[in-house]
């Protein structure tokens, strides 16, 4: 059966209390931590050798769609009427929007360490404890818009700008590439500040702490994110009739990015999907 994936700031105060339930049992479960594990595993960049799925390369879209339907198919076993919410960012902008609410994720770090005080996240509440992580600290941490360097979150018309571009992605297929939708959502950028991170990538910067790095998912925001950048690639396939993810083929043996990326039809790790099976999610789940 096809379920919803709703905006965030549209769950009732019932949707809220049953995502959060589900989280936290997943969590005490250690279901969650096999996840941060699989997140920090796979964030390969494009210096490291060996291949990229995950990230700086075209198959971070799917990949993050597999990723979200592992995690809610977690969800589901828990409750079966818990889904993903996305959190839309070019509209609920401020640290006191949806989702920061006590009920549902919590605020901002306190100044003094970055920890999260509030919501049912917060270590003092004794059940979400930092396990996996890159840094010393079982408490979540956040540090909104990053004040010693202050970073906005993206505006509409910098994911319209994204959205705009009518080919999935284009070589070198990393994170230099400067056309293609993949790289312009993803949001590796040049420069210094806004300039440097677009989209994707600038709201991690956004939000600070854990989202910060591979052990990013510690921050059970990360879903929220993810469910409104997999959003945008729906809505990019609904815009541009017939485009289809790239590379269809491989590279050949003398490119640089030779056994390094994902091809439409290649099996992604650690799942053994392709990209080709995950572009139509319509028999699976809708957005609201």
């Amino acid at each position: 059966m096809v379920y919803t994936r709703k905006d965030v700031s549209t769950l009732t105060r019932a949707e809220r209390r049953r995502f959060v339930g589900a989280m936290l049992e997943i969590k005490r479960r250690g279901e969650y931590d096999e996840f941060v594990r699989t997140h920090i595993e796979y964030y390969v960049s494009d210096g490291d050798g060996g291949l990229r799925s995950a990230h700086m390369a075209p198959s971070f879209l799917p990949w993050h769609r597999r990723f979200l339907l592992e995690l809610e198919g977690a969800l589901r076993r828990v409750d079966s009427g818990v889904s993903v919410p996305y959190w839309d960012w070019t509209r609920d902008r401020s640290a006191s929007a949806v989702p920061w609410t006590a009920d549902l994720l919590g605020g901002n770090g306190r100044r003094s360490d970055r920890q999260v005080m509030t919501g049912p996240f917060a270590y003092a509440q004794g059940d979400w404890r930092i396990t996996e992580a890159m840094t010393d600290g079982e408490f979540l941490t956040r540090e909104f818009g990053r004040p010693r360097e202050p970073l906005e979150l993206p505006t509409k018309r910098e994911l319209d700008s994204a959205l705009a571009d009518p080919v999935y992605d284009t070589a070198p297929w990393n994170s230099t590439s400067t056309k293609g939708f993949r790289n312009r959502l993803e949001g590796w950028g040049q420069g210094t500040g806004n300039a440097a991170w677009r989209n994707h990538n600038r709201v991690h910067r956004w939000v600070g702490g854990h989202m910060l790095g591979g052990a990013s998912v510690n921050d059970p925001v990360f879903w929220l994110h993810h469910a409104f950048v997999d959003l945008q690639w729906s809505r990019w396939q609904k815009r541009h009739r017939g485009a289809r993810y790239l590379p269809e083929r491989p590279p050949g043996p003398t490119d640089d990015q030779h056994r390094r990326i994902v091809a439409r039809h290649e099996e992604l790790p650690p799942w053994g999907v392709t990209p080709d099976e995950l572009e139509d999610h319509d028999g699976i789940y809708r957005y609201a």
